[in-house]
């Protein structure tokens, strides 16, 4: 009766390891088949939605920095455009040249003054503009003011005018309030492209 007894206990110890054993091995089976790929899958998702958060990121910046690029291009066509209207007219020197000389005259007529003689200097290059440059000479003028008005009035006008030289004398020590002299007057125009010489033959 006690072989027996100890024969049914074995027999039912076996089939509960049995059991265990299919459970361990079905639990490994979900492990490896149905936990790991979903975490695994997880994983991804969240590296994927990290990729396209840094992606959205680098886009909005780059919008913002594409918005004060805009503003900045903006700006300096404004100041390009400004400058621009503050250059002699003329496409070659001579016709700058002019059109300064015509500016100066009658600058020198609003303020009572009279030119006795000028002459066109030589252009000079810069890096983006000509400076084109007349040099007169104007007769004794009896009023200061004239001439002082005469001066702001070259450097405050619309075009981009300078005075580069000036030689002032007073003619009659008697009267100094008659002075005569002469002036450099520089404006600036478009600088022209360049052509290249053909060659001959």
């Amino acid at each position: 009766m006690k072989s027996l007894f100890s024969f049914k206990r074995g027999k039912e110890s076996k089939r509960v390891f049995f059991w265990i054993l299919i459970g361990v091995a079905f639990l490994t089976l979900l492990l490896v088949e149905g936990i790991l790929p979903l975490i695994d899958e997880m994983k991804k998702t969240q590296e994927e939605i990290s990729i396209k958060k840094m992606t959205l990121e680098r886009y909005v910046k780059v919008l913002q920095n594409r918005k004060v690029v805009e503003e900045e291009l903006d700006r300096a066509q404004k100041q390009h455009e400004a400058l621009q209207k503050r250059l002699l007219l003329g496409e070659t020197p001579q016709l700058a040249s002019a059109h300064l000389q015509e500016v100066v005259k009658k600058i020198l007529e609003r303020n009572g003054m009279t030119l006795r003689s000028f002459r066109i200097l030589e252009p000079k290059e810069t890096p983006s503009y000509q400076k084109i440059s007349i040099h007169i000479d104007f007769n004794p003028v009896n009023n200061l003011l004239s001439l002082i008005q005469f001066i702001h009035e070259i450097e405050t006008h619309e075009k981009e005018l300078m005075i580069s030289e000036m030689d002032l004398i007073v003619p009659n020590v008697r009267n100094p309030n008659q002075i005569q002299g002469s002036f450099v007057i520089t404006g600036l125009m478009k600088k022209g492209e360049t052509k290249p010489k053909e060659k001959g033959g």
